[in-house]
């Protein structure tokens, strides 16, 4: 669905007038085309640890134009702040006020991502001070503008600013590929992964299934996957046929009609990739359904149906996953959650449980999937332009669009592109996670 506002306040007379009434000024974002750079202007990297010093020459290795002290009044593509040394809140001001001028220099659609560490088994006082790199960043994104955004890498203690994830997550963050992800952390757990030979090919070889596939974000999920060089296998329920094979031809896969709560749904899927391809790589748990009621009137239908498809059936199915033979190879599951699951929604209980849910299984299914090498993480959308947000009543939508620090909804492919970076190789060392393509529309989560 096109945002109207948007386009009409984003040049020209109606970017004038919405500065005069005071209306929100949402910008257009950059988003991921192939060949595109992955980003424009230069980037300041601020630090003095060894870190730092080394992130720096991978970026250099990147082709991009890195600077490690700031040029007054240069325009600045991006700002990389590695704060990966800190022990004591007092080691947070030097970086952090060292780098706050360049911030008047940031690009539109520029970028700023901090590099710091988990507080795990840290002192209180390192502790304290790597707690407070998240309500820093978190507050910093939602003083952005022009669609700049914030995010954060998080690195386990044994891993470095330069392991696989850690640049993979990188290279995401500075790239179109998360236009409308904001205010987030990803956290690096192992030195897992490897970085693609092909950046704009990095599922090459893959064989992934998509659930739920025959539209709206399962279909960009497909579409994007494919893009991206897997070979996709849609599933969807019978009666979505005819949507789901015109999906499968787009993307040159196959099609499986299939309920994914039927009990044998998980061997159905294993066989078809297995037949058809040979192997299977990637699974997307994007199948689900809304029931919608206030919980003082929902009733047994309602509620059991939505929790059947969104949540028991990905747990049936990852059962008979982790039990197959054919997914072993450092595999990869991706589901797809909401921010419904994370603050509530008024009258979605069953669908909040559902989605609470689906975070709590990719949490307790991490350390099942270590062992072979594989992940699973979850992606939590906020507000997205789809059919279903096409149909909220005007006044209730336009308001939705603009709680966020984007100030406008999200699209299919930006939950897309986050679900592929999350099935590449590059996040091999991201497991358990769960990263919100919400535009940071959560006060204080």
């Amino acid at each position: 669905m096109t945002d109207t506002y948007t386009r009409l306040v984003s040049k020209g007379l109606g970017r004038d007038v919405a500065k005069k009434l005071g209306l929100p000024q949402p910008a257009v974002l950059r988003r991921y085309e192939p060949g595109q750079p992955l980003i424009s202007g230069p980037v300041l990297v601020e630090g003095s640890s060894p870190g730092a010093d080394a992130l720096a020459a991978q970026l250099l290795e990147w082709d991009l134009d890195v600077r490690r002290h700031a040029v007054p009044k240069e325009r600045l593509g991006a700002i990389v702040l590695v704060l990966d040394d800190l022990e004591s809140p007092a080691d947070l001001e030097q970086p952090v006020l060292t780098a706050a001028p360049s911030l008047r220099d940031l690009a539109p659609n520029g970028r700023v991502v901090t590099v710091s560490r988990a507080s795990d088994g840290a002192t209180p006082a390192a502790a304290a001070v790597r707690q407070g790199v998240d309500g820093l960043l978190r507050s910093l994104a939602k003083e952005l503008r022009a669609g700049a955004t914030g995010n954060g890498i998080v690195l386990a203690e044994d891993v470095s600013a330069t392991s696989p994830a850690a640049l993979g997550a990188l290279s995401f963050f500075l790239s179109g590929r998360s236009a409308f992800v904001d205010g987030q952390f990803v956290r690096i757990g192992s030195t897992a992964g490897r970085l693609p030979a092909d950046a704009d090919k990095p599922l090459a070889g893959k064989v992934a299934v998509v659930t739920g596939a025959a539209r709206g974000i399962g279909a960009a999920i497909a579409r994007t996957l494919h893009r991206d060089g897997a070979t996709v296998v849609v599933v969807d329920i019978p009666t979505a046929g005819d949507h789901l094979a015109d999906v499968a031809n787009e993307v040159r896969g196959t099609a499986l009609q299939l309920d994914v709560s039927r009990d044998d749904a998980g061997q159905r899927i294993i066989d078809h990739a297995v037949g058809r391809h040979g192997h299977l790589d990637i699974v997307v748990h994007n199948a689900g359904i809304t029931r919608d009621k206030l919980l003082v009137n929902m009733d047994h239908g309602r509620w059991s149906s939505v929790i059947g498809v969104n949540i028991a059936a990905q747990l049936r199915i990852n059962e008979e996953l982790l039990a197959s033979e054919h997914f072993r190879s450092a595999p990869r599951i991706v589901s797809v959650a909401s921010t419904s699951g994370i603050a509530g929604n008024r009258g979605q209980t069953n669908y909040a449980a559902s989605k609470g849910g689906v975070i709590g299984m990719v949490r307790a299914t991490a350390p099942l999937l270590a062992e072979r090498g594989g992940s699973i993480n979850a992606v939590a959308p906020g507000f997205i332009e789809t059919e279903m947000t096409a149909r909220i009543p005007f006044a209730t939508r336009e308001v939705a669009r603009r709680l966020n620090s984007l100030q406008q909804g999200g699209r299919p492919e930006d939950v897309a592109e986050a679900i592929a970076f999350l099935a590449s190789d590059a996040a091999g060392g991201i497991s358990g996670e769960v990263l919100r393509v919400c535009g940071q529309n959560l006060v204080g989560a």
